[in-house]
């Protein structure tokens, strides 16, 4: 596969791995890729704007106040034309610059302003990655969508050896081929996916249900996330106050009947996800008026059991989505128990959750999740924000759904 049209935004850093970029562009120019790049002003140090422009074959940017372009508004017009944004090296101290969001070079203020994946590509001393401030910067950026990739092991320039060795030329080439071949799959696939999120309520009387803690929102940035891959989503939520792009069609009920009702007139899809936190029974006779304090009798409320949506969608022979995955909250033998269900309801994925733990699961900005699939191979999603959660899972599910197996 080559890279025909598709258009890299390469932002060089101050480091010594800078040289490295020219070999990234002689890689993206043979592959047909275009190319603009943009110097910063510890880059120049290391690489020469002759060098860049040579190469790329247009002008190098390096000043936001250039009074010969900024008519086009650079720090804008740079980041709509690019089909992705690489930045290379990024330091330790860039790094910290854009954890708290600043804004005070082209560079910077491209990434900002920019509405494109950007892809990091650190390099720095094994001390200075390791660091708490650095590895503390790492997770502010993974959580607010940037991706990464290394750094690796090895001999650093500095004489040391450990982590923090930037990826080569050739890693980030294979990296960007694997990115957009996912994408223009998608794309050409035209993939659909539901997500359910949230509780479901289920009325004794109108004012009291039962129903539980589920705040919605781990569902809410799976979908969100699905829908930034070029997933056409469909959220269906229980009762939240959670707001979603509106590119993301919301259908909102509240009971697990409803919520039944919709997942089947979403169907078919591609892709399901069912994050909800669906109340297990429901009252067999619901009181059209308020029952009195003086009246109620806790042994005469019936309950029956409500329909498992879960399972519905993994055992619907006709209209069975490609990938199922579910969502296990336990308190005990988290794991175990979760491989269970994931069997018993016939899924291709479980996702895990401790709620045991305070501060993560439900009603918490965090989460914890144990990724379980059908070999019961677990890999464990360590404690971040529920946004940082939903991008891992949804590019795990992504991986699974285009892979050739599934999608000839």
């Amino acid at each position: 596969m080559t890279l025909n049209n598709k258009k890299v935004l390469i932002i060089i850093g101050g480091g010594i791995a800078a040289y490295k970029s020219l070999d990234l562009i002689r890689l993206l120019k043979k592959n047909n890729a275009e190319i603009k790049t943009i110097l910063t002003k510890s880059g120049r140090e290391f690489v020469t704007p002759l060098s860049l422009t040579t190469l790329t074959g247009t002008r190098t940017f390096e000043n936001i106040f250039d009074k010969d372009t900024e008519a086009e508004i650079d720090h804008i017009a740079l980041s709509r034309w690019a089909d992705i944004v690489i930045v290379m090296p990024t330091t330790a101290n860039f790094m910290s610059k854009l954890s708290i969001g600043k804004a005070e070079d082209l560079a910077t203020t491209v990434l900002l302003a920019s509405n494109k994946d950007i892809l990091l590509v650190p390099a720095m001393n094994v001390r200075m990655w390791l660091h708490k401030a650095t590895q503390s910067n790492l997770k502010t950026l993974q959580d607010f969508g940037y991706l990464f990739i290394g750094p690796e092991k090895g001999e650093m320039a500095c004489g040391e050896f450990g982590e923090g060795k930037m990826s080569s030329p050739r890693q980030i080439f294979a990296y960007l081929k694997n990115y957009f071949n996912k994408k223009d799959i998608v794309k050409n696939k035209n993939f659909k996916a539901l997500v359910t999120a949230g509780p479901t309520r289920e009325y004794l009387d109108p004012v009291r249900y039962i129903s539980n803690e589920s705040s919605g929102k781990q569902g809410y940035e799976i979908a969100i996330a699905l829908d930034k891959l070029g997933i056409k989503t469909t959220l269906i939520s229980g009762p939240s106050n959670l707001i979603s792009p509106k590119s993301i069609k919301v259908k909102k009920i509240t009971s697990a009947d409803e919520m039944f009702n919709e997942v089947k007139k979403t169907l078919p899809v591609d892709l399901a996800v069912c994050a909800a936190a669906v109340t297990d029974v429901k009252p067999t006779k619901r009181n059209k008026e308020k029952i009195k304090k003086s009246s109620l009798d806790l042994n005469s409320i019936n309950v029956i059991k409500n329909r498992d949506i879960l399972e519905f969608i993994s055992k619907n022979n006709k209209n069975r989505p490609r990938i199922v995955a579910g969502f296990s909250a336990e308190t005990q033998n988290v794991n175990k128990n979760s491989f269970i269900k994931l069997k018993d309801k016939y899924c291709d994925f479980i996702f895990a959750n401790d709620v045991s733990k305070k501060g993560i699961g439900f009603n918490s900005e965090y989460n914890k999740v144990s990724v379980i699939d059908k070999k019961g191979k677990i890999k464990t999603i360590p404690k971040n924000k529920k946004s940082f959660i939903a991008n891992k899972i949804a590019q795990i599910l992504l991986d699974k759904l285009v892979d050739d197996r599934n999608i000839n």
